[in-house]
């Protein structure tokens, strides 16, 4: 026994090494005659092409789902024998090569497109789910404009960022908390290839930070016939810091939006330039790409010997600001130190010292703020809001800019958001408009006659058709809610609960959007018993989905979303109100298809657009909402409900408090009596008539082609025509012009008031209907009678004291002697009333777009 004892005790201990572990790279290996696949989910035009996004469904239905209809994933997903299946299928490869003939005939159509070419610049694109480079509106916006571009041949090239991480994925937890998950994208599995320059090489910019250099590489995703190029720094070549700037979209502190802006504006024109472009006409969507303003301003001045003046020219006339933010403190602006920490060398190449150069972002020299949208402004001919009413609300927020004009005067327009009907309109829709409006319709929808024949349909096919595709709705919520919940281990008693009162054939309401304050969420839970009422009525069953992201940043926000879900976990609105989570494009689609009513309630006017409720008016669903944004212009009687524009009280609580029961006075004594007043056939005839006028009446004006039209007739077209005037002849119109403001400015103070006659009783009483004479003489001192105007500015006296526009009335030159020039008006009022008067000098030329193009004034 000792012997043996012996010998295990001296056993050697095995050692085992662990494995040289190398990699092993496995692609899809797809069949030759099925390549026409990866061709297809390449470009994005398979997002709003029904036939494509079928054909990769059919491949296999289930991988489609998982992988959130990604072509990209999709394909590599798919097991080698599916293929083999689908190559010997003659249906399959039909259907296959008849799509891809369709995307091939549609870029043969715009392989040489009419017009100026636009450059158009965004710090977000919401095309497609798959490409995670968007938070919301204004992303979401950008994207259907691309769609539209290509679909209209408007010749138009787009640049943005490509995010590592992206925008949050939302998720709730089980006491109603908004958690934020980042999920890093691979983008060998996302629509985007590397972008390569005239040289054959991946294409890539630097952009100068502090004692350090940016390198930034270029991907192209292609979007129709429209390349979005974007920008990517997140690669070794970069310090660790500097490669975050591409991670998030809006994430980080200030330093880095900083950063983000400038690798989007200067790095943006320098990728277009790498590749061969020179574009006509320069769209600034909203104020984060402001400086490409500046960066074009250098180049024109290193390589056609302009000085700034005469470049600022031609980069002004050649450049639209696209303002989308209704409030001033939404606009991005930067501490100058910071600013300067990294700005400061770049005034040198503008031939500026540092004070002129920071007054490009400022209104006054003490400000401490170097303003992007003031950059941007003071560096576009063109500035617009993005809806009427925002348009108006624009010039107030930018009136600081032009001191001595009242915001009336501005010459800052607008065109109202559209959205993309290929896009948004359900399958349904689409085929119903093809049956009654014709096969033309889809090239034809500036024709608002074609709308019209929705009269024609009859109502039972509509109502129908709203039915079925409710029906879809609650069952995709059911499945992803379900799915959801399990996640998060609930109660599966309260899971079932829940489901099972969802209910197709209750008046479904939707409210989904991003959780800011302002949009006033919480409005519909002011008055629990009254909400309880609504919802619980067994003869008349109503219900409300919710979705929608908060900034996570956004406490505020994020505390409504809890509120909410803590509502609809009570008892009495189990399943009548619902919460669902992670609100991304294909929720949004199956949403406003859904719905019955899409509700809307933001604090007047904070709403500069607003687009989701546009796309339910495509798909027959009922906007009711505030006379805010889009919906000023959109209202018609018997076309959706609205609550009144103007504010009844100062104090905002109160307003709610009114809005709210306004709202549940809507509800209860016109939107839920029409719905459930049903004819013979189950169908509800006024109900189907306010659907038929929503969609002859309110969409048409509304889609990204009328968009389009519109920013080419504003905006395009007329600036690229002006741009093209300045650059004749080596740029002697630019020259010309420079060279003149530079004499009126220098002369400007020099001009002398010799003498003002205004008729006795401008300070007394004047009488409706008479003239009354006014004479000025000036001493122009050297400048031309035809270069200084004079006008009488008349106003009124508001309450609160301010100077409210009235008139602007043009004085006539009557003589010249010498330097002096004598001016006359014969006033002539016609409206009763308490006015004030001003005189006011201002510089003409009529080679000028407008007058705030040259700010100088002068109240003599």
């Amino acid at each position: 026994m000792e012997g043996i004892e012996d010998d295990v005790r001296f056993i050697k201990q095995l050692v085992v090494e662990m494995p040289n572990w190398k990699k092993l790279f496995v692609e899809s290996n797809i069949p030759e005659k099925l390549t026409p696949l990866k061709e297809l989910s390449k470009n994005l035009w398979w997002v709003w092409n029904t036939d494509a996004r079928e054909l990769f469904q059919q491949i296999d239905p289930e991988i489609w789902e998982e992988s959130a209809h990604n072509p990209v994933v999709l394909l590599e997903k798919v097991s080698y024998q599916r293929f083999l299946e689908l190559e010997n299928d003659k249906s399959f490869m039909s259907r296959m090569n008849e799509v891809l003939a369709r995307l091939q005939k549609y870029l043969d159509d715009r392989s040489a497109l009419p017009g100026p070419q636009i450059a158009y610049f965004s710090m977000e694109y919401g095309v497609h789910d798959s490409l995670k480079i968007f938070s919301g509106g204004l992303g979401v916006l950008a994207g259907d404009y691309l769609k539209e571009a290509s679909d209209s041949k408007v010749n138009l090239v787009a640049v943005g960022l490509l995010y590592r991480f992206g925008y949050f994925k939302q998720t709730i937890s089980a006491q109603g908390d908004q958690l934020a998950n980042y999920e890093a994208e691979q983008f060998s599995k996302i629509p985007v290839q590397p972008a390569f320059d005239q040289d054959g090489n991946w294409a890539t910019i630097e952009v100068e930070y502090p004692g350090r250099t940016l390198a930034a590489r270029v991907w192209e995703a292609k979007v129709g016939a429209v390349s979005l190029y974007l920008l990517d720094a997140d690669f070794e070549e970069n310090r660790d810091d500097d490669r975050y700037v591409t991670h998030h979209l809006y994430g980080g502190d200030n330093e880095n939006r900083l950063k983000q802006e400038m690798l989007l504006g200067l790095g943006g024109i320098r990728a277009l330039r790498k590749l061969g472009y020179q574009s006509d006409i320069y769209h600034c969507n909203e104020g984060h790409a402001a400086m490409i303003g500046l960066e074009r301003i250098k180049d024109y001045m290193a390589e056609n010997r302009l000085t700034y003046a005469e470049a600022q020219e031609v980069v002004r006339a050649s450049t639209l600001f696209t303002t989308h933010t209704p409030v001033p403190a939404g606009h991005d602006s930067f501490h100058q130190d910071l600013f300067f920490t990294y700005m400061s060398k770049f005034p040198k190449q503008l031939s500026m010292d540092w004070d002129e150069f920071v007054m490009l972002g400022k209104t006054v020299r003490h400000e401490d703020h170097f303003n992007m949208s003031y950059l941007a402004a003071n560096l576009s001919q063109g500035i617009n809001g993005v809806s009427m009413l925002h348009g108006e609300v624009s010039k107030d927020i930018l009136k600081h800019l032009y001191e001595g004009f009242f915001p009336e005067e501005l010459n800052i327009g607008y065109v109202t958001n559209g959205v993309h009907y290929p896009t948004w309109a359900a399958k349904e829709w689409k085929e119903l408009h093809l049956k009654y409006f014709g096969a033309d319709f889809i090239d034809n929808e500036l024709d608002f006659d074609l709308w019209d024949k929705i009269y024609k349909v009859p109502d039972e096919e509509i109502w129908n058709l709203k039915k079925q595709l409710k029906v879809k709705l609650i069952d995709y919520i059911k499945q992803r809610f379900a799915d959801t919940w399990i996640k998060r281990h609930e109660n599966p008693k309260l899971i079932n609960e829940v489901l099972s009162k969802l209910n197709p054939n209750a008046l479904t309401i939707g409210f989904a959007r991003r959780f800011a304050t302002y949009k006033r969420a919480h409005l519909l839970f002011r008055n629990l018993d009254r909400l309880s009422r609504i919802v619980n009525n067994p003869g008349r069953p109503v219900q409300f989905i919710f979705a929608g992201k908060a900034h996570p940043a956004d406490k505020a926000g994020q505390d409504l979303i809890k509120y909410i879900v803590e509502i609809s976990r009570r008892p009495e609105f189990l399943g009548k109100i619902l919460f669902v989570q992670n609100y991304d494009m294909n929720l949004a689609k199956m949403l406003l298809q859904g719905v019955d009513i899409w509700l809307n309630t933001p604090t007047r006017p904070l709403e500069a657009s607003g687009t989701s409720g546009e796309k339910g008016v495509m798909n027959g669903t009922i906007h009711f909402s505030v006379l805010d944004g889009w919906w000023v212009e959109g209202y018609k009687e018997n076309a959706g409900w609205a609550l009144p524009l103007e504010r009844a009280y100062d104090v905002q609580d109160f307003q709610d408090e009114l809005d709210a029961e306004s709202i549940y006075n809507i509800f209860e004594e016109e939107i839920i009596p029409t719905y459930f007043s049903r004819n013979e056939k189950g169908v509800s005839e006024g109900w189907v008539s306010v659907v038929k006028n929503t969609i002859a009446q309110v969409a048409p004006n509304f889609t990204t082609s009328r968009m389009i039209r519109d920013y080419q007739d504003r905006f395009y077209k007329p600036q690229a025509e002006r741009k093209a005037k300045l650059a004749e002849n080596d740029f002697a119109l630019a020259r010309e012009l420079a060279a003149w403001k530079n004499k009126m400015i220098g002369a400007w103070d020099a001009i002398e008031v010799k003498e003002i006659q205004i008729t006795d009783g401008i300070a007394n009483v004047l009488r409706i209907g008479e003239e009354y004479p006014a004479r000025v003489v000036l001493d122009l001192n050297g400048l031309s009678p035809d270069e200084i105007g004079l006008e009488m500015v008349i106003t009124e006296t508001s309450p609160e004291g301010n100077h409210e526009f009235v008139n602007a009335i043009e004085f006539r030159v009557d003589q010249v002697n010498g330097s002096e020039c004598t001016y006359l008006l014969n006033l002539h009022l016609m409206d009763p009333g308490a006015y004030n008067y001003g005189l006011r000098l201002y510089p003409k030329n009529k080679k000028l777009p407008h007058r705030q193009d040259f700010k100088y004034l002068r109240w003599i």
